[in-house]
């Protein structure tokens, strides 16, 4: 089955064809983060005007990669929510006129179950397993019990990590995105250097407002001196993989689960990984996706219309949604 997919849930405008929900036959992602670099952060208006002016180039560039025609495609996908609903209007309106135009099915994928599904393409993973979903907008562990049953065992009552890492960075002075400058500097520096603050919350709870306050307090403390960057950022790396890590191996063991996988942009942060794989050696099986299905793109997209679709009477009634 060959699903023709369109992300733009926030600043990436991306296109992929997915082949039965774990082969990528084309997959194009136009980024607009050198358009958001100067506003330290997307702007949602912005965002959604690059959408309508990048959609129709990357459609188009996505069937020529696959020298596939859009006659031949089985069925049309775009991620609902939840997201900035300008720029999900954008991928919605695209996706619902393929569908008429070439008489093929429409499918609604949840954003999150989306990156969920990224740990699909090219692998052979198939639930029970736990996963650990970070980003920029969520942070929250699911038990994915079947390829359309999934359950949030625990998630955070403040900020996302992803919104937290970008936040620490700006603390230091780092650029927009800093959360990929952040884990660059982290991997220079010594992560004990700092002894950094845990919440103590609940099993299902993650927060981190006090890591935040911790480490603009730290931060504030070398006003009349140089800031040992590296090492704070290697030491503010250090507490949040090691909670991240330690709460989702709680909930695995909990659930009797030995399969844990990570998804979502943060799954890209070098040392979280690290963490994850080195679970192996402990008796569990660990998935990540590939660098490039980490970050917002359409392959996940694809996959999730595959194999947890949103379901519906009329999928063409489908109407976006901003939160999840």
């Amino acid at each position: 089955m060959l699903i023709f997919a369109i992300e733009s849930s926030c600043d990436e405008t991306a296109c992929a064809i997915v082949k039965d929900g774990r082969e990528v036959i084309s997959n194009i992602v136009f980024s607009q983060i050198k358009t958001h670099q100067k506003f330290g952060g997307v702007v949602p208006e912005v965002a959604a005007r690059e959408h309508l002016e990048s959609i129709g180039p990357v459609i188009k560039e996505t069937f020529e990669q696959a020298q596939i025609k859009p006659s031949e495609i089985d069925a049309f996908s775009s991620t609902v929510g939840p997201g900035l609903v300008g720029c999900l209007l954008v991928g919605l309106n695209a996706a619902k006129t393929l569908s008429l135009v070439y008489n093929k099915p429409y499918i609604g994928v949840n954003h999150l179950q989306a990156h969920v599904c990224a740990n699909f393409i090219e692998s052979d993973l198939k639930p029970p397993f736990m996963c650990l979903l970070v980003s920029g907008g969520h942070t929250q562990v699911i038990y994915v019990k079947d390829f359309n049953d999934q359950t949030i065992v625990a998630s955070t009552i403040d900020d996302a990590i992803g919104e937290v890492y970008d936040k620490v960075a700006r603390l230091m002075g780092l650029p927009y995105p800093g959360g990929i400058m952040l884990d660059k500097l982290a991997q220079e520096g010594n992560p004990f250097s700092f002894k950094l603050p845990e919440a103590k919350v609940a099993e299902d709870e993650f927060s981190f407002s006090g890591l935040k306050t911790a480490l603009l307090r730290l931060t504030q403390s070398f006003k009349d001196k140089e800031m040992p960057i590296k090492d704070i950022c290697a030491s503010f790396q250090e507490r949040v993989s090691d909670t991240l890590i330690k709460k989702t191996l709680n909930l695995a063991d909990k659930f009797n689960c030995k399969t844990i996988v990570c998804a979502g942009g943060v799954a890209a942060n070098s040392e979280l990984r690290k963490k994850l794989f080195a679970l192996d050696e402990k008796g569990y099986k660990t998935y990540a996706p590939k660098m490039k299905y980490c970050t917002d793109n359409a392959a996940m997209v694809g996959s999730c219309a595959y194999f947890n679709p949103i379901k519906c009477e009329n999928p063409l009634e489908l109407e976006v949604f901003s939160r999840a």
